[in-house]
C-alpha cells in the first residue's frame, strides 16, 4: 500500500446521484481511499438542482464543501490545494474551463483530471464545444485519469496531448451492492437518466420486447424522461431512485437491462457504474454491445448481449434458471475481484504516488 496521501477532488457532485452517474463513482472511489487512510476533501460547486436533492449531504468519509464562486472558493482552500498531494479536477463541472485555469496557476504539488466522460469529452472537442475542458488544458494535468480504457488512452496521448493517460474505470461500493435476497417484481428493468441516444437502444431492447410479452412485468428508473413517451402498460416508470435503493431494485429484477451511450459505444473499453452495480447484485445483464465488453465480462459466461429485440424475448422466455443464475454468478466474481471502490482506489493512489515528485516545477517553467 502507498504512504496515506493528501488528495483534493473538485468533482461534478458528491452529494447528490440525482441525474448524473458521477456521485456514486465519486462516493465508491472515496470510501476506497478512506479504507486505505487517505484524506479526502471534496469540492462540489453549490447549484440548485442538486441542492434539491441531495441524497448524500454530509458524508462520513471525506470532507465536502461547497462553493459558489471561484475565487471565492480559492481564497478559502487555496493553501489546502497547495498542500494537497494531489488535486484532481473532474469532468462535466460547471465553469470547468476557468477552474482548471485558475488550479494550474496555484502551482499545486499535481495536478490532474479525473474524466468521468471520457468519450463524450473527445466527441465535444473534436466539435470545438469546451463546456468544461479546453483542448489546450489537456497538457497541463500531470495524469488524465479516464474512464475509458483500451485504445482511447493512446488517443489521449497522440492526439490530444495528455501527458500520462491511465485509465479509471468507475467502481461499485462493495458494502452497498449486493443481492437483498428479495422476490423478483419484473422480468427485466433498466435503470439510468433519460439520454437520446440512448432511447433507441433502451426502446428495441426493453419498450419493443415488453409489448411482446404482455404478461411478463418491465420497469425503468430514472429521471428526465420527456413526458410524451408512451410506455406499454406493463412498463412501471420509476422517476428516481436513490443509491440506497439500488441493490433492492437490481435484486428484485430477473435480468437488467445495461445501455450505453453512442460516443462510448465508438470508443469501446467504457463500462458504466450501472454494469458494475448489477453484477454485485447478482443479477443478471442483458447489455448492448461495444468493443471491450467482452475482456471484462464475456458474453454468454458473465453476461448476454443482444442485437435486437428477439434475442431478449429468447432470454426471457426460454433461459433456464440455473443457465441464467450461474451467469450472475460469474459477473459478480469478476466484478468483486477487480470493479469495486477499494480496488479501484488501490489502483488510483498507486497511480498518483508515481507522479513525479515536483511536476508543478516543470509546468512553471514549461
Amino acid at each position: 500500500m502507498t504512504r496515506p496521501l493528501d488528495i483534493v477532488f473538485l468533482g461534478l457532485s458528491l452529494s447528490s446521484s440525482w441525474g448524473n452517474g458521477h456521485a456514486t463513482t465519486y462516493r465508491a472511489l472515496i470510501k476506497g481511499l478512506r479504507q486505505d487512510a487517505h484524506r479526502v476533501l471534496f469540492l462540489e460547486r453549490d447549484v440548485p438542482w442538486y441542492a434539491n436533492h441531495r441524497d448524500l449531504a454530509s458524508p462520513d468519509f471525506c470532507e465536502l464543501g461547497y462553493y459558489s464562486d471561484l475565487n471565492a472558493m480559492i481564497e478559502l482552500y487555496g493553501e489546502r490545494l497547495r498542500k494537497a498531494d494531489a488535486v484532481i479536477a473532474g469532468s462535466y463541472v460547471p465553469d470547468g474551463v476557468a477552474l482548471i485555469e485558475r488550479l494550474a496557476a496555484l502551482e499545486l504539488k499535481s495536478l490532474c483530471f479525473y474524466d468521468i466522460d471520457t468519450p463524450v469529452t473527445l466527441a465535444k472537442l473534436d466539435r470545438g464545444d469546451e463546456e468544461y475542458l479546453a483542448l489546450r488544458q489537456i497538457p497541463l494535468f500531470d495524469a488524465y485519469f479516464s474512464f475509458s480504457g483500451g485504445e482511447v488512452l493512446a488517443r489521449l496521448e497522440q492526439n490530444y496531448g495528455a501527458r500520462s493517460a491511465v485509465a479509471l474505470y468507475c467502481s461499485v461500493d462493495q458494502e452497498r451492492y449486493a443481492n437483498t435476497g428479495e422476490a423478483a417484481a419484473w422480468d427485466l428493468g433498466y435503470l439510468g437518466t433519460y439520454s437520446p441516444d440512448r432511447q433507441p437502444t433502451l426502446e428495441h431492447l426493453l419498450l419493443e420486447p415488453a409489448r411482446r410479452l404482455p404478461e411478463m412485468r418491465f420497469v425503468i428508473a430514472g429521471s428526465q424522461f420527456p413526458d410524451e413517451i408512451e410506455w406499454p402498460a406493463n412498463v412501471e416508470r420509476i422517476k428516481h431512485l436513490a443509491p440506497a435503493e439500488h441493490a433492492s431494485f437490481y435484486s428484485r429484477q430477473r435480468f437488467t437491462l445495461n445501455v450505453t451511450r453512442r460516443d462510448m459505444i465508438a470508443a469501446g473499453w467504457s463500462p458504466s457504474v450501472r454494469l458494475f452495480e448489477a453484477a454485485a447484485c447478482g443479477t443478471p445483464i442483458i447489455s448492448d454491445f461495444w468493443r471491450g465488453l467482452g475482456e471484462l465480462l464475456p458474453d454468454g459466461e458473465a453476461l448476454f448481449i443482444a442485437r435486437a429485440p428477439e434475442e431478449v424475448v429468447a432470454l426471457l422466455r426460454e433461459l433456464p434458471d440455473s443457465d441464467r443464475l450461474s451467469v450472475a454468478a460469474a459477473a459478480r466474481k469478476v466484478v468483486m475481484n477487480s470493479h469495486t471502490g477499494a480496488a479501484r482506489a488501490r489502483e488510483f493512489a498507486r497511480a498518483l504516488s508515481q507522479l513525479p515528485a515536483n511536476p508543478a516545477l516543470d509546468r512553471i517553467s514549461a
